[in-house]
């Protein structure tokens, strides 16, 4: 496969997982693909062929059961449905369709994997008609694609094969101790003192003043075209395809005046937030090992790579972005880094990594010692001995920041006390369910730490908690906020174990119903109704609790209305990632309501093939599961009540949900049980 492969004028869509939106339901119509197109090539997809490129397949029933290429694994679990144009490993967890695969396999965008099938399937991609400024922001990037290969090949000739280049810059990266194989594998260039030798070339060869100005790569000196980067070693920063998007000037030997580096100002390619240097060259190897080094310079990058610790970028002594977390995401959930040992190196190294908690990605850090750089490091201790310092010497991320804030706070109280508030707010963005072993051991450690009561410091963490979730609009039943505040409190196991029983029950309800909405919502469930209808009026009278499924279910609803009629195809192939990978995780759920009976406590249900009983049961199962809920809720109430009104209120509302829920066991055919 070529990883150059796609359309280089177009923006790669960034969506967190499972962060969905009602226009993230439309297609990809920012890619300048029409819908007719996008539509002709999910019709001709089969998923079995594609994904049968990259895995072994073999029939297994109505399914095709291979190794999973996203974990190593010698049983197979990754499960491809041709029915429902869907794989699922039931090993590492990863779901999606044939656009996400090849997203997710080959790292593609969601229009480069778009323009890899309609090329595998022969059909013809269709653009809309966009304005004349959008046709021209296109133009300007395709120029500066073309151009900045131009600059690149030239800057390597000069480096390579010009007395200048061979004398100056070659024999200066010979001594820093880089081999011409590792140069020539990050493209590395030079570019001459003359005033304007590359400006001049690129006019001989048809580039245009204004495009030379606005690449960065010429600027005008005293009403005189001139090279921006000459007499400096030139390092091409690519993109995650392998495409140059700009370049890093560096000085020969100690900066005077000058600084050090000179970086390609920003354009319609080269967006500093976005960019990792070393991605594109390092993405297989972070991937494979499941770990993210990050370091400061060009340099440092290389000499790892060259060492053979390929799973190295750099973010260029910037503070990281968002972006810039999300890129590494892409490619693993362990961000480890690795910066000098000084007051300087410990300051970058701590800045913008609460977004990386906000991210889930798991920090650790690692300070060279004795004054070294990754890049110097590495050269004197050799690559086995800087992977085993690695390994040996991570730190995390908050425990070493609180170590530091102490250090300098010394016996301060006041101080002591802002560091108590900034730790806890630090550990309250650690915001994913799948996180929360991690933040309680966070809190446990951190506490031991400031010599502080656990209970008391839990405490504070959740009240940045509900600061935060109060912010988002994001709200939580009175009984679940309870609960919640019973699992962190020692001496609740019971009860703690009563919330998670719960919400555990009722999201797997939640997703049954969502699930059958999306697989039979234009089905006629009575003459008069579709299933849609009868599970809108459901869900109108007991809501989703789960903020993704409620998500859905409105795009949906928006949907219906625009369209008036829709289909699981819909759904799987949007632009969103994270909506395809929920919703094929949704339709490829391990447990069916067919064929079998499922028990809950209390009651007991059979449910047989016909749809309008699938669906009825189903909506029975929820509603029964939220009465339960409510039921709790209430009896947290109860203890509450101060007044003969209020108590009676109560009662009643607790009586007419006992009515509801005979009406609903008996119209299942069921024995009601207390």
């Amino acid at each position: 496969m070529s990883d150059t492969t796609g359309d280089a004028t177009c923006t790669k869509a960034g969506y967190k997982k499972n962060e969905f939106s009602l226009q993230a339901f439309t297609f990809a119509t920012h890619a300048m693909i029409t819908p007719q197109t996008i539509q002709t090539i999910t019709s001709r997809i089969d998923i079995i062929d594609v994904v049968g490129e990259f895995v072994k397949l073999k029939k297994r029933g109505a399914n095709y059961l291979g190794l999973c290429p996203f974990h190593g694994e010698k049983t197979p679990s990754f499960t491809v449905s041709p029915a429902k144009e869907i794989y699922k490993c039931f090993g590492c967890g990863r779901s999606g369709n044939t656009i996400t695969f090849l997203m997710e396999h080959e790292k593609y965008s969601y229009v480069e994997a778009l323009r890899w099938l309609a090329a595998r399937y022969n059909v013809e991609v269709e653009e809309t008609v966009v304005s004349d400024e959008v046709r021209e922001q296109q133009k300007a990037a395709d120029s500066l694609f073309i151009l900045n290969s131009f600059a690149q090949k030239y800057f390597a000739s000069q480096l390579f094969e010009s007395e200048e280049g061979k004398d100056i810059a070659l024999s200066y990266l010979e001594e820093r101790g880089f081999g011409e194989d590792i140069m020539k594998h990050f493209q590395v260039g030079y570019n001459p003192s003359s005033r304007n030798a590359f400006a001049s070339h690129a006019l001989q060869n048809q580039f245009s003043k204004e495009l030379l100005l606005r690449s960065g790569l010429a600027a005008v000196r005293n009403e005189e075209l001139v090279d921006n980067y000459r007499g400096r070693i030139i390092f091409p920063v690519h993109n995650t395809s392998g495409k140059v998007i700009g370049f890093g000037a560096r000085v020969i030997g100690k900066a005077d005046k000058a600084p050090k580096y000179i970086n390609t100002p920003e354009n319609e390619l080269y967006i500093k937030s976005k960019i990792l240097y070393g991605i594109y060259f390092a993405r297989m190897a972070i991937d494979k090992a499941d770990e993210c080094l990050l370091v400061e310079g060009y340099t440092d990058v290389m000499s790892l790579h060259q060492a053979g610790v390929e799973n190295a970028v750099a973010s260029g002594g910037t503070s990281l972005t968002a972006d810039q977390l999300r890129l590494i995401k892409k490619y693993t959930n362990n961000l480890t880094i690795v910066y000098d040992g000084d007051a300087a190196g410990i300051k970058a190294a701590l800045r913008g990594l609460e977004m990386a908690l906000e991210e889930s990605l798991n920090v650790k850090l690692v300070l060279i010692p004795d004054k070294e750089d990754p890049d110097s490091y590495v050269r004197l201790v050799g690559a086995n001995a800087f992977k085993e310092f690695v390994a040996a010497n991570k730190k995390d991320f908050i425990l070493f920041q609180l170590e530091i804030l102490l250090k300098d706070a010394g016996t301060d109280i006041s101080k002591k006390n802002e560091i108590v508030n900034q730790i806890a707010e630090t550990i309250s963005k650690i915001n994913k369910a799948e996180d929360f072993t991690r933040q309680q051991e966070y809190i446990r450690q951190s506490a031991t730490l400031l010599k502080i009561d656990e209970s008391g410091f839990t405490n504070l963490v959740n009240k940045f908690i509900k600061e935060r979730l109060s912010k988002e609009e994001k709200k939580t039943s009175a009984a679940e906020a309870k609960l919640f505040d019973a699992a962190n409190t020692q001496g609740n196991e019971k009860q703690a174990d009563d919330a998670i029983n719960l919400l555990m029950e009722d999201e797997f309800q939640e997703r049954e119903v969502v699930k059958r909405l999306i697989e039979y919502g234009n089905q006629l469930l009575a003459e008069d109704k579709y299933v849609a209808d009868a599970i809108f009026e459901v869900l109108d009278q007991f809501h989703l609790h789960n903020p993704e499924l409620d998500k859905i279910v409105m795009a949906y609803q928006e949907m219906l209305h625009k369209n008036g009629y829709l289909d699981a195809k819909t759904f799987l192939y949007s632009d969103n990632t994270g909506m395809n990978a929920f919703v094929a995780g949704l339709l490829h759920f391990p447990y069916e309501l067919h064929d079998w009976s499922r028990r809950m406590e209390g009651y007991s249900i059979k449910l047989d093939k016909d749809i309008t009983q699938v669906i009825n049961s189903a909506l029975n199962i929820y509603k029964l599961r939220k009465i339960k809920r409510m039921y709790l809720e209430l009896e947290e109430e109860l203890k509450t009540c101060r007044e003969e009104t209020e108590y009676k209120s109560v009662i009643n509302i607790y009586k007419n949900l006992k009515d509801i829920e005979k009406e609903i066991t008996q119209s299942m055919h069921t024995v009601y049980l207390k």
